[in-house]
């Protein structure tokens, strides 16, 4: 493989793929604890295929050092999924003149009523910083029987799924969760974008992922069912503060 003249934050380039999968399927255990397998093989085979879709990763200054650091990500992000997370608190603090704003607006609020309502938002937060791995985690337990491929760890550039035919699918929780990035790479590319809910109304898309992914039993009901049970299984996947006011409403 050729070598990098300088270290880059670019993404990799000038490349042999054939010399890039056994470089991965030769080191893959060794450098991650992780066993090769076809979920690995494929999204690396993919990106391979076109290399746009290979991520930006910083500081690396050859093939080898950049495949061995996506081997990083990529495993990396599975074992890092909700089922087998400890999600780390919130790393903000709250600003105390929310409390001015709230108490001239509904000045009959109490203290305590106004720190529940802060406290919950922050619960709230918690929650919503997990929903994405929640959802993508479901997705690739259920699909994975049905060709459809993870790209764990962002190790591929705004695709989080894809099959060994080149199938690219960009999932979305909400309607509204798109940014011109993420959406701009789809531009001369087949690329399916889905997103679970409409952020206006509650309406929810599961249907059309069926059909796309040909994977007919994805439905809302079937995914509560998954976050109830990988939030009880593996209650450290959603953080949540000490605070007296859980205990007050409990």
């Amino acid at each position: 493989m050729s070598i990098k003249k300088e270290t880059s934050n670019k993404k990799i380039s000038d490349f042999d793929t054939k010399e890039i999968i056994s470089y991965a399927e030769r080191t893959a255990t060794d450098i991650t604890d992780m066993s090769w397998n076809d979920s690995v093989k494929t999204v690396l085979s993919v990106c391979c295929d076109s290399p746009t879709l290979f991520p930006e990763i910083t500081s690396w200054s050859s093939n080898e050092d950049y495949i061995t650091k996506w081997l990083k990500k990529y495993f990396g992000g599975y074992k890092n999924r909700p089922s087998k997370r400890t999600s780390k608190k919130i790393g903000t603090v709250s600003d105390e003149i929310l409390n001015t704003i709230i108490s001239v607006r509904l000045p009959t609020l109490s203290t305590d009523g106004i720190n529940h309502i802060k406290y919950a938002h922050r619960l709230s937060m918690s929650a919503e910083n997990i929903l994405g791995l929640l959802l993508e985690e479901y997705l690739a337990e259920k699909l994975s029987s049905y060709g459809w491929h993870c790209a764990w760890g962002a190790t591929m550039d705004k695709i989080d799924f894809c099959t060994n035919k080149g199938d690219l699918l960009q999932i979305k929780n909400r309607s509204n969760s798109e940014n011109s990035s993420s959406s701009s790479v789809r531009k001369g590319t087949t690329i399916w974008k889905w997103h679970r809910i409409n952020a206006k109304n509650g309406k929810h898309y599961w249907s059309k992922l069926n059909e796309l992914t040909e994977c007919l039993d994805l439905c809302e009901e079937d995914y509560a069912t998954f976050v109830r049970k990988t939030i009880a299984s593996n209650p450290a996947a959603f953080y949540v503060e000490d605070s007296k006011y859980w205990q007050q409403i409990q």
